[in-house]
């Protein structure tokens, strides 16, 4: 399974930006996608998280900000993410869990300035 993440870059506080994960390979119909975020210094932490079946879980922090969908014919995952805060920076990560496996792909940089 490959990730293949887009959409990170430099936006100023209170922007939006919309980060796009498509997954590849051999998956299959269950699984779960979702973002991960690194701040420098920091451990990952948890953004947001989709289910095959629509359930989404948030991390109180980007509650109400960031949404989280996801197109399943297509493998797609997709973070919107509203009222950018300086707090928000970090390198966004892409996981598919699929029968008790992770994947990753690689970051893409989110920055935002004051």
């Amino acid at each position: 399974v490959q990730l293949q993440a887009s959409g990170g870059g430099l936006v100023q506080v209170g922007g939006s930006l919309r980060l796009s994960c498509v997954a590849s390979g051999s998956i299959f119909s269950l699984y779960v996608m979702g973002w991960y975020r690194q701040a420098p210094g920091k451990q990952r932490e948890l953004v947001a998280t989709s289910t095959t079946g629509g359930i989404t879980n948030y991390a109180d922090s980007v509650k109400g900000r960031f949404t989280i969908s996801r197109d399943n014919h297509k493998n797609t995952v997709y973070l919107q993410m509203n009222s950018l805060k300086p707090e928000d920076t970090a390198v966004y990560y892409c996981d598919l869990t699929m029968r008790g496996v992770d994947y990753w792909g690689k970051g893409t940089q989110v920055t935002v300035s004051s």
